[in-house]
């Protein structure tokens, strides 16, 4: 959920985005408290695209894709319904539990997990399971070695835990990498004709004066999620100076994301600044775009569109994946898992 909110988030890079395909599905579930939010939110989501929320409001799994409505039946919607009802009551237990870890008593608290599997076109398989508490890490699952990491000395009780018994490792592990590598097959051939569309992006590159000096590339309306964004001075590529934010879904289920070059001014009159921008639906294409001369305007109406865009997005990404843990005592307890079952798939088993 890295950037705030977003530390659990999983970043994927992909280098050959002419060719490559990476698949993914992914599931979020957070608790919250001391703000004007649900208590609970659970969202599913496959190659970065929404597919089945739920909230402590509503109190109901519903479909956020037309692919997934049409394909599965009321048995589906009823047990995900029960699912996310019962992880709802999990997160209000727990909550508390871990501001106590804290010493905290009042205030805006979040308690997040995040789980979820990769399928690259050659076969290859990548999964994780992470746990986080106001922004920072908490606790994550080491696939390799089948072991918990705690990187806070108030998560060593949980880590203790769970690592006193080997059989939340082995369930994730089997889980991860067996159960939700088929699941996001099943997804993906219900959403073939969406998921695996390429929409070429549209860039531009404005300048904003304040704090700083700043030239910021914003590319938007491409699909898939993965895109490259990167700078060059005078031909030569730039590293130093960069800060690439996270990609971002727009509403109608594109995504977007921003590259910010800090240079001086006299340094973009002296040199030629491009932006260059990277993305399956390019091919083997770039498109390139130059850098103004001029200071131009502050780009501040964009600005502050993406700001609010941002913010929005951070917000609903306070959510987190499926929880194996139960108020028992002064701590966490590992609970068993539970059979899996096709409509249980982003509860205890997703």
């Amino acid at each position: 959920m890295g950037h705030g909110l977003g530390v659990l988030l999983f970043l994927t890079v992909s280098l050959h985005l002419s060719s490559a395909v990476t698949h993914s599905l992914q599931y979020f579930h957070t608790g919250t408290t001391g703000i004007n939010f649900p208590e609970f939110t659970d969202v599913g989501q496959v190659d970065g695209e929404q597919f089945v929320y739920y909230d402590s409001n509503i109190r109901k799994k519903i479909p956020k894709t037309e692919w997934i409505q049409k394909n599965e039946g009321e048995d589906y919607w009823d047990s995900e319904t029960l699912s996310g009802q019962g992880n709802q009551e999990w997160f209000k237990a727990n909550l508390p539990i871990a501001m106590q870890r804290f010493n905290q008593t009042a205030g805006v608290h979040t308690l997040q997990v995040m789980y979820g599997c990769e399928l690259d076109d050659d076969g290859t398989t990548r999964g994780y399971f992470q746990c986080g508490y106001d922004g920072e890490d908490f606790v994550s699952l080491d696939l390799k070695t089948k072991t918990w990491i705690a990187p806070t000395p108030q998560a060593l009780f949980t880590k203790n835990n769970l690592d006193s018994t080997a059989a939340e490792a082995h369930h994730w592990k089997s889980y991860l990498e067996k159960e939700c590598i088929e699941w996001l097959k099943k997804y993906v051939s219900y959403g073939r004709e969406t998921l695996e569309r390429k929409v070429r992006p549209e860039a531009s590159v404005f300048h904003k004066h304040s704090p700083s000096p700043e030239v910021v590339c914003h590319a938007t309306g491409f699909f898939p999620k993965a895109v490259m964004i990167t700078w060059q001075k005078d031909g030569e590529d730039l590293i130093e100076d960069v800060e690439l934010t996270e990609t971002l879904p727009n509403q109608d289920g594109s995504f977007q994301k921003r590259s910010i070059l800090k240079v001086p001014a006299e340094e973009l009159q002296k040199h030629k600044y491009t932006c260059v921008v990277q993305h399956s639906s390019l091919g083997e294409e770039k498109m390139v775009l130059e850098v103004p001369k001029g200071g131009g305007s502050d780009g501040g109406q964009i600005g502050v569109i993406i700001g609010v865009v941002v913010a929005v997005v951070a917000l609903v990404a306070v959510v987190a994946a499926v929880v194996f843990w139960k108020k028992r005592n002064s701590g966490f307890k590992p609970v068993p898992p539970r059979p899996s079952s096709e409509g249980d798939s982003s509860s205890n088993n997703s």
